[in-house]
């Protein structure tokens, strides 16, 4: 059974921006959101909650539309150029000079007329919030492998050129493992698919386990082989975490299950590089996953050992 904490990693955290110049409209609203517990803050005009949105991952901006120095309408503009997901409920007291399509062709998701009773725009808020909630978990199962709770092949596809796109701009390392088992074929053969599955569940909890959140990025890559990128490490770090999870594996009780891993880095300075040094840092990782187990299996190999160190 999932635990409070793992199933609220799996719901999407709400978090809303509150705009208002109306000192009093906008401290009533965040008194309101407080008593329902959603994380919120509050902002004068455009600008500032330009600056709060800059650090402040806000799933709904809920703005006024009149403001000095910026309104409502430029402000979702500029909002949505941080963060192109994020919902908008626009208010306003002149709902003559503006009609709910022209603030929804603008980008609003939602729209209410001031004065407005706070159980009016709960309803609205909520609504917006299950809509949300429905979106993030269609693509969750998109992107999730189902029996690990791991991200899948077709996640990691996508995630290893952001992140090699990330490390090339800000000139920090990428490094790749690849794990594969040892012994799996036997333990399924010997015991069955119900503890083979068994098996990569606890594998998967080790990986996470055995490396840092929300740093560290872990995959199944498919069957019983899986991968980890990690940035922002030097080469003994990432060997760290990779030697980590191998040892940790040894720890289960029943059946022992061995890993052999590789471990490389990306090879490129160039962004136009990209696509070749992708490819090559998979096949690195992969030939030095395979030389492991040539070796014997339960070992690191580190196939970039010798470009580090010179």
């Amino acid at each position: 059974m999932k635990t409070n904490k793992a199933a609220q990693e799996q719901k999407e955290q709400q978090r809303i921006v509150i705009v208002d110049d109306e000192a009093a409209i906008r401290n009533l609203m965040a008194q309101y959101f407080s008593r329902l517990k959603i994380d919120h803050r509050i902002a004068s005009n455009g600008i500032e909650a330009l600056k709060i949105l800059e650090g402040f991952p806000a799933t709904l901006l809920i703005t006024d539309l009149i403001m000095p120095e910026m309104d409502g309408f430029e402000l979702m503009r500029k909002a949505r150029e941080l963060n192109k997901d994020m919902d908008v409920i626009v208010m306003t007291g002149y709902s003559k000079n503006f009609t709910y399509t022209d603030v929804i062709r603008a980008g609003a998701s939602d729209f209410i007329q001031k004065p407005f009773p706070l159980d009016e725009l709960e309803a609205k808020v909520n609504r917006i919030f299950r809509e949300r909630e429905l979106r993030y978990q269609l693509h969750r199962l998109s992107i999730k492998d189902s029996l690990t709770d791991l991200y899948n092949r077709r996640c990691f596809d996508e995630k290893i050129r952001e992140e090699a796109i990330r490390a090339v701009r800000q000139n920090y390392p990428l490094f790749l493992i690849m794990l594969d088992l040892d012994n799996f074929k036997e333990i399924n053969d010997r015991k069955g698919h119900q503890a083979g599955d068994r098996v990569l569940q606890h594998v998967a909890n080790t990986i996470r386990k055995s490396t840092r959140e929300h740093v560290d990025i872990c995959f199944r890559f498919g069957g019983d082989e899986f991968a980890v990128l990690i940035p922002y490490a030097t080469q003994e770090q990432a060997a760290a975490i990779a030697e980590r999870i191998r040892t940790n594996l040894l720890n289960r009780k029943g059946d022992r299950v061995t890993a052999s891993i590789g471990l490389a880095s990306l090879q490129i300075s160039e962004p136009q590089q990209l696509e070749e040094g992708v490819d090559d840092l998979i096949r690195k990782a992969d030939s030095a996953l395979y030389m492991a187990k040539e070796l014997g299996g339960n070992q690191l190999v580190i196939k970039d050992r010798e470009y580090q160190e010179k």
